[in-house]
């Protein structure tokens, strides 16, 4: 028999106090007035526009006073920089989070590599710059601050919401050939937050496992051919060529074939045959490769 739940009393910082609840360790970089470069470490920023759109976006909780919010709504730039999972950084990240210190007076004790940005072209902010990145990271976003989304900061006490908009996102090239192979993952640490007045909790990243999805949820062939020979009357399928989007969700298959059917309209191809699908991931995969 399972062990009987107790409930816990909902407090404020429920994330912590509450509960158990794993987070990210970024550090966020931003522009102070006099163009140098602030790290602010958090744990609550999260994806938040995933698709469905040509804006994708990371939605950052912070109070209103923070020098992360005053930069980023002055200047409307940033950076999220994923840190790897190494105590020094992460000791380093405690330091730099304590409220009340000036950005000069913070990044004093900041022992990581700050290196230009990688993006080009004029900025919004009036000093016409982005914020340095973080050297020692696996991975940046460099983002925009999105001031229209009704998620703008709300001024209180508790905090405020941040959206912003992903221009770039750059990493180291070994965890780049990782990605496209599907092999392989940095080690990011995971936070649980500040406990007993005393200190943080971090895990130790540990190996990923991987679980394959079940024959039995993967759409059926017939299921697959019949939403593809429906899509475009002057594009048949052959059903080998369906067979190869069968393991896609159904909730995006619809995506798939809308990019297959598109495809093949411009290269004036009447019939999806199993080579014209491996040709067209052949292309996409290249297309990620050099992106």
């Amino acid at each position: 028999m399972p062990e009987k739940f107790t409930e816990i009393r909902l407090l404020d910082n429920f994330y912590q106090t509450s509960s158990f609840y794993p987070m990210p360790v970024v550090l966020i970089s931003t522009l102070n007035e006099d163009g140098s470069t602030n790290l602010g470490p958090y744990s609550l920023c999260f994806p938040y526009v995933v698709t469905g759109g040509k804006e994708h976006s990371m939605l950052l909780i912070t109070r209103p006073d923070s020098n992360t919010a005053l930069n980023i709504t002055r200047s409307k730039v940033c950076s999220i920089n994923f840190i790897p999972d190494r105590k020094k950084y992460l000791k380093n990240c405690v330091l730099l989070g304590f409220p009340g210190e000036t950005s000069a007076q913070k990044m004093k004790n900041s022992i990581f590599t700050l290196l230009p940005s990688t993006r080009s072209g004029p900025a919004p902010d009036s000093l016409n710059k982005y914020p340095d990145i973080v050297g020692e990271s696996e991975q940046v976003m460099e983002c925009t601050w999105d001031d229209s989304h009704p998620l703008k900061p709300i001024p209180s006490s508790n905090g405020c919401h941040l959206v912003l908009v992903i221009h770039k996102i750059i990493m180291k090239n070994k965890w780049k050939d990782a990605l496209f192979k599907g092999k392989g993952f940095p080690r990011l640490p995971v936070d649980f937050g500040f406990r007993d007045n005393i200190q943080f909790w971090f895990s130790r990243h540990s190996k990923p496992c991987s679980i394959k999805i079940p024959n039995s949820k993967s759409a059926s062939i017939e299921t697959v051919y019949y939403a593809c020979t429906r899509f475009d009357p002057d594009i048949k399928w052959e059903k080998e060529a369906c067979a190869k989007i069968v393991k896609v969700p159904n909730i995006f298959l619809k995506r798939v074939i809308n990019g297959v059917v598109e495809a093949a309209k411009k290269e004036g191809v009447t019939m999806i045959t199993p080579e014209f699908m491996d040709k067209v991931q052949d292309k996409r995969s290249a297309e990620k490769k050099n992106s």
